[in-house]
């Protein structure tokens, strides 16, 4: 069955848009309207006018969607694909952390789940996580739950930072020693890594980018081979817009089970059903819009 032509006939029909980050299947990156991290991909989704959200990444990504357009039908083709980091943490959590430290500012990472969201008092990206936490009114930042990004964070910053004991487990999984073991095998390229990596890694990196910064830099850049340090996903878009550099994983690929459950033919399915919608509760889409319009404000 032709898939490719199905969606695409399915989406004009309906008048849907197509949403894929950048770390989904390759055939999946290939049919879709947009690409990017999922941020980006979200506030894309509000620019469109589109009725149908069909958004190919993690729930937390889906739910983000929803929050910036609430008026749109936001759906995934596979209701299944979570995120392990995200469900490290609940709001319960989060309430405990603040009853500790009731001096301190809450900042979640966007990869956060919609309830989480709504208990926090700022959002950040992995790309503005530093600037965010600089630039907010307090001295004391409770960061989650992604403790590598947040001792990223801390790098920059002499505030003081309570870091959450989460973390991505396909990041967490980039070693030391295989990215040195890379880097001897392609000597001439730049080693670009996620700053969701461990610390060890992220000190004998070139550069450190979210996948949105990493896209960027290798367009930029006059380096012609790189080594990456984040899901493997990443290494098609990268060939894909710069035929003439050469991608190679920073270490053996590593791959988010999650964000590979979605296939064409779920696509087509979600998309001809118009099932596993994303619905949240009004309050929830309300208070987690708050936290990251917030975000905004110092970027």
């Amino acid at each position: 069955m032709n898939y490719e032509k199905r969606i695409k006939k399915l989406k004009d029909k309906k008048n849907a848009v197509i949403l894929a980050h950048n770390y989904q299947r390759a055939e999946v990156q290939d049919i879709a309207d947009y690409l990017g991290d999922s941020l980006g991909l979200s506030q894309q989704a509000n620019k469109t006018d589109a009725e149908i959200i069909v958004f190919c990444g993690v729930r937390f990504m889906a739910e983000t969607a929803k929050i910036l357009s609430p008026e749109k039908k936001v759906i995934m083709p596979r209701e299944e694909a979570g995120c392990p980091m995200a469900n490290m943490i609940t709001p319960e959590d989060v309430l405990e952390l603040r009853k500790k430290h009731p001096n301190a500012k809450v900042v979640s990472y966007v990869n956060t789940n919609a309830d989480v969201k709504a208990v926090t008092d700022v959002c950040c990206t992995s790309a503005n996580a530093v600037k965010v936490v600089k630039k907010i009114d307090a001295n004391e930042i409770i960061f989650l739950p992604d403790k590598n990004l947040g001792s990223y964070v801390k790098r920059f910053t002499d505030k003081k930072i309570i870091l959450w004991d989460g973390f991505c487990y396909v990041h967490d999984q980039i070693s030391k020693e295989e990215v040195l073991s890379s880097k001897k095998k392609y000597p001439e390229a730049l080693l670009l890594v996620h700053p969701e990596c461990r610390p060890e890694v992220i000190d004998i990196a070139d550069e450190v980018f979210s996948t949105s910064g990493m896209i960027k830099f290798a367009r930029k850049s006059s380096a012609k081979s790189f080594l990456i340090g984040t899901e493997e996903g990443i290494i098609h878009r990268l060939k894909k817009e710069n035929p003439t550099k050469e991608f190679y994983p920073a270490g053996m690929p590593k791959i988010c089970s999650n964000m590979k459950l979605t296939q064409l033919e779920d696509v087509y399915n979600a998309l001809k059903e118009e099932k596993n919608v994303i619905d949240l509760p009004e309050g929830i889409i309300k208070a987690s819009k708050k936290s990251l319009e917030a975000m905004l404000k110092y970027v």
